[in-house]
C-alpha cells in the first residue's frame, strides 16, 4: 500500500489514539484529520479537541460530532426490533457502534479529500474487523491503516517511551498497567482484560460503572410503562421522547435498580474466547418490553420465524457485517414483522431484574373469549381438537407401528 497523503483517524483523545495520531504523522508524513464521536459514552469530548490541537491538528481538521440520536434511531432500534442477542446473552453494545463510526470516517474522508482512514483497534479483537468491513462496504477504494498491526510499539513500555519522546501528555494512571479496558456508549459499557482475564475469578465490584449492585438496589420495586409504535419505543410513562432520550432514561432507571449486568465468555470472530463484563441497563429493559408487546401483537408464525433468524442476524452484527446485503435482507423481513407491534408494556424493575407484568394494545391478537376457562359462548369448539390431534398423530402412529413390527 502506498503511503497515504491524508488520513481520518477515529480519535478518542486518550493515550493510545494520541500516540497513533503522532505515529501517522511521523511514519507517513501525512496530514491527519481527527474524528471524535459522541455516542453517549458519558465523557467530556472537548479535551479531545484541545489534545488534537496540541498535537498540531488544524481546527478545520478536527471533527467532534454528537451522534447519539442517529446511533439509537438508525442502529440500536433496528437491532432491537430483532431482539438480537449474540450467543443468547450479549446485547451487542460495542458491535452496533462500530458501523456508525466507520460510516462517518468514510464520509469525512470524502468531505476532506482524505485517501485513508485509521482506527485504534488491536490485531486480537473484533473491532478491527468491524471497522474495516464497514469502511470497505461503503468505499471499496478507501485505504485503512491499523497501526497495531503495523508498528513495533508492542508493549506498554514502548508506547510510553514513544509518548514521552514526542511530548504526548501521559496521565499518571497510564504509567502503570490499566486494571482493565473500557468501551462505553449510550447502549452499554464493556470491560475487558487484566483483572478480568481469568474467567474463574469473580469480577471486582469496582468494574461496574453504570449499575448499582442488585443487592444494594432499592427495596421497593419501580414500574415503568413503555409505548411502542412499529416495534420502536416512542414514549416512557406516557411522555413522548426521542430515541436517545428514551435510552438515556431507561439507563437511569435500570442502573438505579441494578438491571443489565452480564459476565460473559464469548467467542470472538477472530477465533479466541474472551471474557467481558457488560452493563446494558436501558437495553435490558427495552428488550424485555419489546418481547412483551410482541407477545400480544405478533402472530406465532411470524414470531417463530423471526426468532429462528435472530441468531444469524446477531452474528452478522457481531462479526462486522452491518452493511452486508444479507443483514439488509434480514432487516427488511424483521421490519415487515413490526408493522403492528404497537402498544404499551408495563415493566417491573427490582433488584437486578426487569420483568413484564402487563401489556395492552389496540393491535392485540389476544382473545380472552378463546382462552377463558369459563363459558366461551361458542368461540371455540373443543371437539375440533380431536381431529387436529389425530391428523398430527398419524405419522407418529405409523413410525411406532413400524418400529414395533421390526422389534417383533
Amino acid at each position: 500500500m502506498s503511503a497515504p497523503k491524508k488520513v481520518v483517524l477515529a480519535y478518542s483523545g486518550g493515550l493510545d489514539t494520541s500516540i497513533i495520531l503522532k505515529w501517522l504523522q511521523t511514519e507517513y508524513g501525512c496530514e491527519v484529520v481527527t474524528f471524535t464521536a459522541d455516542l453517549g459514552q458519558g465523557e467530556e469530548l472537548e479535551p479531545a479537541r484541545k489534545k488534537a490541537e496540541m498535537l498540531g491538528i488544524a481546527p478545520e481538521n478536527i471533527f467532534i460530532e454528537d451522534l447519539r440520536e442517529e446511533f439509537v434511531r438508525d442502529f440500536v432500534f433496528p437491532m432491537f426490533r430483532a431482539n438480537a442477542l449474540y450467543e443468547g446473552l450479549y446485547l451487542l453494545g460495542t458491535s452496533i457502534a462500530r458501523p456508525l463510526i466507520s460510516k462517518r470516517l468514510v464520509e469525512i474522508a470524502a468531505m476532506t479529500g482524505a485517501d485513508a482512514v485509521s482506527h485504534g483497534a488491536t490485531g486480537k479483537g473484533n473491532d478491527q474487523v468491524r471497522f474495516e468491513l464497514s469502511a470497505y462496504a461503503l468505499n471499496p477504494e478507501i485505504k485503512v491503516i491499523a497501526p497495531w498491526r503495523l508498528w513495533d510499539l508492542t508493549s506498554r513500555t514502548k508506547l510510553l517511551e514513544f509518548a514521552e519522546a514526542n511530548q504526548i501528555p501521559i496521565a499518571k494512571d497510564k504509567r502503570g498497567e490499566a486494571p482493565f479496558s473500557v468501551d462505553a456508549n449510550l447502549l452499554h459499557t464493556s470491560s475487558e482484560g487484566k483483572v478480568l482475564e481469568n474467567p474463574g475469578e469473580e469480577a471486582p465490584d469496582y468494574v461496574y460503572q453504570r449499575t448499582v449492585h442488585p443487592e444494594d438496589a432499592p427495596d421497593q420495586p419501580e414500574m415503568v410503562e413503555i409505548t411502542f409504535e412499529r416495534g420502536d419505543a416512542v414514549a416512557i410513562d406516557g411522555v413522548a421522547m426521542s430515541p436517545a432520550t428514551i435510552l438515556t432514561k431507561l439507563n437511569e432507571l435500570g442502573g438505579k435498580h441494578g438491571v443489565g449486568r452480564l459476565d460473559l465468555v464469548e467467542n470472538r470472530f477472530v477465533g479466541m474466547k474472551s471474557r467481558g463484563i457488560y452493563e446494558t441497563p436501558g437495553g435490558t429493559i427495552l428488550l424485555e418490553a419489546h418481547r412483551g408487546i410482541e407477545q400480544i401483537t405478533l402472530d406465532s408464525g411470524a414470531g417463530h420465524l423471526k426468532d429462528s433468524i435472530m441468531p444469524r442476524y446477531a452474528e452478522l452484527i457481531y462479526n462486522g457485517f452491518w452493511f452486508s446485503p444479507e443483514r439488509e435482507m434480514l432487516q427488511a423481513l424483521i421490519d415487515k414483522s413490526q408493522e403492528h407491534v404497537a402498544g404499551i408494556v408495563r415493566v417491573k424493575l427490582y433488584k437486578g431484574s426487569a420483568r413484564t407484568v402487563a401489556r395492552w394494545s389496540d393491535r392485540s391478537l389476544y382473545s380472552e373469549a378463546h382462552v377463558t376457562f369459563e363459558e366461551d359462548a361458542g368461540a371455540y369448539d373443543q371437539k375440533d381438537a380431536q381431529g387436529f390431534i389425530q391428523l398430527n398423530a398419524l405419522r407418529l402412529k405409523l413410525i411406532a407401528a413400524r418400529n414395533r413390527r421390526l422389534k417383533g
